[in-house]
């Protein structure tokens, strides 16, 4: 992360002088409304790419930041990293300013600033705060007063004041530049740092929900902070959600994804014991969501992945110690969860025992390495658990996805594999389909399969011998 000297940061704010300087919220709330502000977005990924693409899409001149110099190239050059971000849509956005940059001299020149970048967990489910705290240092020295900072990035209640506003603080108090918490009556005059957190809501694969229509959880460090973030926000998206506090909207992510995380694990463990009851757990939860109310279906799977769910219950476990509080029920949800990977193995080799195929050097084909279906996200796939738990057993292991031609190495896995053909299904002595992508034809799957383990229920409709749900 580029964090810049004292001299490329005066040189900075001194050309930001050329971006009219707010001292009133009616100021700025005006420059948004007539697509005058300037919009940085820090952290091209998941997340930061579509929001860059919303608000370019509404006539704001974009700025994206990141230090991944590949993708600055990648999108400089009008291309695109994600799948169903076509290049046309970053054409589109280029046409109305939109430009990618590893130098971060440039935040001194934006309205408004939105950090996007990952927040995941150590080894011992503790958070990891390195990219934010790293990503704040290094905007530190090119921040003025006038501008919004917000982090969008899901974290534990709390993160917004202990570190965004204390890193913040310490840098600009040799500025004479600080962050405004104004007291609650004032609720026009800037003349500080605007700090807020918004919780981003994005939900890859997602067709049917336009982004837009999410609506936008904000929470000010003051209320000219709240108010300033609801209408930037306000010009993207259909509605916004204004909270009393940053460490409100943190625990409003929180609670989202840990309500997921629970009735997730809810619906595995009880699969296990339908499993042994001879009871279809799918049927169950359909019969159960024609209740018209006080019910809503989750399904059982390998397991659970993406940023979220398998992240966001150990930010508020680990935070809760700090108050001498326990949260039994969050941390029950990501054993089962994180359980999963583990049962789904053992379900693949009894069904190979069961056909007289020893586990050792049997081959096993894994249908889909991204974390759900028609995505090209690998983000705590449970698929990657699974291949190195198979592996483990003395499997010989490969995999087939659409979207990941190559798996290579990253924070949690070092696989180093290339995607098999489904024209090889016959050759493998099981089949397991781990994540049920559209492209998939189960029927043919299963015709030229000697085995296969359905642990998505993608094979509901075919009746063969040769199945075995999990």
């Amino acid at each position: 992360m580029a964090t810049g000297n004292i001299e490329d940061s005066e040189q900075a704010l001194a050309n930001s002088g050329t971006v009219p300087s707010v001292t009133t919220l009616t100021e700025w709330k005006a420059r948004v409304q007539s697509r005058e502000a300037r919009v940085g977005i820090i952290g091209l990924g998941y997340v930061g790419l579509p929001l860059t693409l919303l608000f370019s899409s509404e006539g704001f001149r974009v700025t994206g930041f990141d230090v991944d110099e590949k993708k600055v190239d990648t999108l400089n050059n009008g291309a695109s990293y994600i799948w169903r971000i076509e290049p046309e849509h970053i054409a589109a956005a280029q046409a109305k300013g939109f430009r990618a940059t590893t130098d971060f001299k440039d935040i001194a020149e934006m309205d408004a600033v939105l950090i996007c970048v990952p927040t995941p967990l150590t080894e011992h489910h503790a958070p990891d705060l390195s990219y934010v705290e790293t990503t704040v240092h290094a905007i530190a020295p090119y921040v003025r007063a006038g501008q919004l900072i917000v982090l969008e990035s899901t974290t534990y209640p709390g993160t917004t004041e202990e570190i965004v506003v204390r890193i913040l603080t310490e840098a600009g108090a040799k500025r004479g530049v600080n962050v405004q918490i104004a007291p609650p009556e004032e609720t026009e005059q800037i003349d500080g740092i605007l700090v807020a957190f918004s919780p981003e809501r994005e939900d890859p694969g997602n067709m049917i929900t336009p982004r837009r229509e999410i609506p936008k959880v904000v929470g000010g460090m003051d209320k000219p902070a709240t108010e300033a973030a609801c209408a930037l926000y306000g010009s993207i998206f259909t509605k916004t959600v204004p909270v009393s506090s940053p460490a409100t909207a943190e625990m409003t992510k929180l609670l989202e994804n840990i309500y997921r995380s629970v009735n997730i694990a809810l619906v595995n463990e009880l699969k296990q014991l339908c499993m042994k009851m001879g009871v279809d757990i799918w049927e169950v939860v359909d019969a159960a969501a024609t209740k018209p109310f006080g019910f809503q279906a989750f399904y059982p799977g390998p397991g659970i992945g993406g940023h979220c769910i398998p992240v966001d219950p150990f930010y508020l476990t680990w935070k809760a110690k700090e108050y001498g509080f326990t949260t039994r029920f969050i941390q029950l949800a990501g054993e089962v969860n994180e359980d999963m990977p583990v049962f789904v193995m053992r379900q693949v080799a009894r069904a190979l025992n069961a056909q007289g195929v020893a586990t050792k050097g049997a081959k096993v084909l894994v249908l889909g390495v991204a974390y759900k279906a028609d995505v090209d996200d690998l983000r705590e796939s449970p698929s990657l658990a699974i291949i190195e738990q198979l592996q483990g057993l003395g499997c010989d292991v490969s995999y087939n996805d659409p979207f990941f031609p190559k798996v290579g190495h990253g924070r949690k896995y070092a696989l180093n594999m290339e995607s098999t053909p489904l024209e090889r299904v016959s050759e493998f002595d099981c089949v397991l389909i781990a994540t049920d992508h559209s492209a998939y034809e189960m029927e043919t799957i299963v015709a030229e399969a000697k085995l296969v383990v359905d642990s998505r229920n993608a094979t509901r409709h075919i009746q063969s011998p040769k199945i075995v749900r999990c």
